[in-house]
């Protein structure tokens, strides 16, 4: 009988900016080995990994919300897809994440701020109306 047990190791640790910058310099010396193990050039494997030049907003409910917004709006065919550059109509995927909205509108109803109600009230009637627009 083997006394060895399968566990994972996760690090919580905190690090300071400070220590991120130092961690991150330390990681983009190291040459990527998963690429190039799968047949893939140094090069393509490097063009996988996500620029860390930009901050991402904060994560909140309204942040959360505008961007449930943004998608419906690209599937509305209104704003580019921000993959393809072009835009590109998918009704009943518009009509999907509307209901998702309008599913969030009804389970956080009396959790919410003025203001984070309100909004959500707006948008929902705006992207509902559009959509009636779009597919009439």
């Amino acid at each position: 009988m083997s006394d060895k047990k399968d566990f994972i190791i996760k690090d919580k640790r905190i690090f300071t900016d400070e220590d991120q910058d130092q961690e991150e310099t330390k990681e983009e010396a190291k040459p990527s080995k998963e690429g190039v193990e799968a047949g893939e050039s140094e090069e393509a494997a490097a063009h996988k990994e996500e620029p860390t030049d930009f901050q991402l907003p904060k994560i909140n409910f309204a942040t959360f919300i505008f961007s449930l917004n943004s998608s419906v709006l690209v599937q509305l065919g209104l704003i580019d897809d921000p993959v393809t550059g072009k835009k590109t109509k998918h009704l009943p995927l518009a009509k999907q994440t509307i209901d998702i909205l309008g599913m969030l509108e009804e389970k956080t109803r009396g959790n919410l701020t003025k203001d984070e109600e309100t909004m959500l009230k707006n948008i929902l009637y705006d992207l509902r109306m559009i959509y009636v627009k779009e597919k009439g």
